[in-house]
Parts: C-alpha cells; sequence; structure tokens
C-alpha cells in the first residue's frame, strides 16, 4: 500500500524565502468523506488525480496518478466548493524537503509547511520559520480548507 507519512506546521515568519516564484496550484475535491477523498490538482502544466484513505496519527494511505492537464481544468469544474489556490515553495532543510503552502483567495493569510516522511518515528529538525505543528487539527487538511476556508474561521 502506498502512505504518505506527513507532519504539518503553521509558518511563523518569512525567513524560509528565497525569492523564488514558486508554483501556483488549484485543487479541488471530488469526494471530501473522511474514508476516502479523491482530489484534483492542476499545478502549472502537470496535473494529478489523488486518492487518500482515513487519517490514522499522520499516516493514511495515498495513491496518486498523472492526468492530462486538460482533463484536470475540466474535472475542477466537477470539484465541491471551494477550490483551493495556493503557491508552492519547496525549502530543504535538516536533510528534509518541506513544502510551504502560501494560500491564495478565501484561505488567504494562511501558510502552512508540510514534510513528508519516511516513518511516523523520524522526528525532523525543525526550521527555526515553523510555528505551532497542526497535523492533527482536521482545520489545516487542504480537503476542509475547501470546505471550510480560513478567512470564514471567524
Amino acid at each position: 500500500m502506498a502512505a504518505e507519512i506527513e507532519r504539518k506546521f503553521l509558518v511563523a515568519d518569512d525567513s524560509w524565502r528565497d525569492g523564488t516564484a514558486g508554483v501556483r496550484i488549484a485543487q479541488g475535491y471530488l469526494s471530501q468523506d473522511p474514508d476516502r477523498t479523491v482530489r484534483v490538482r492542476l499545478a502549472g502544466e502537470n496535473a494529478w488525480l489523488t486518492i487518500k484513505g482515513r487519517t490514522e496519527g499522520i499516516t493514511r494511505a495515498e495513491f496518486e496518478y498523472a492526468i492530462p492537464a486538460d482533463d484536470a481544468q475540466e474535472l475542477l469544474g466537477l470539484c465541491l466548493p471551494s477550490v483551493i489556490d495556493k503557491t508552492r515553495h519547496e525549502v530543504s532543510f535538516g536533510g528534509h524537503l518541506w513544502e510551504i503552502d502560501v494560500f491564495h483567495g478565501d484561505n488567504e493569510g494562511l501558510v502552512i509547511a508540510e514534510v513528508e516522511l519516511a516513518d511516523e518515528s523520524i522526528s525532523p529538525e525543525l526550521p527555526p520559520w515553523v510555528g505551532a505543528e497542526v497535523s492533527l487539527d482536521a482545520r489545516y487538511f487542504n480537503s476542509c480548507l475547501a470546505a471550510q476556508p480560513y478567512a470564514r474561521w471567524g
């Protein structure tokens, strides 16, 4: 089984920025059932269909398939409201690749850093720019941000 083991953190400051533009991503959900989410992602000229299982701790089943960008664009039109708009930046730190998502639109103001791990027992060195860990807070799952955007949290 393919598995995703991921930790998420709020980003405390902009010291991670290196001047690169990052990649703009449109991401929508065809299913947001907690037992199975089905995501469409369009990032530049690349696109994927991803199926994820229920999260257990910081691990969940994940199956990802490349699809044509034109298909992804059409599938985004079929997605549940709302489609997430974010820019993803990649930063290497402490021997790991960190993905920093800067959200736009209804999630403007939210910046999250994620690191994927080979095993749940791995404790990566934390960069100085990360803040509170939100790995187990479902509000910060992208599927939840699509349904209940950050701007509506009040």
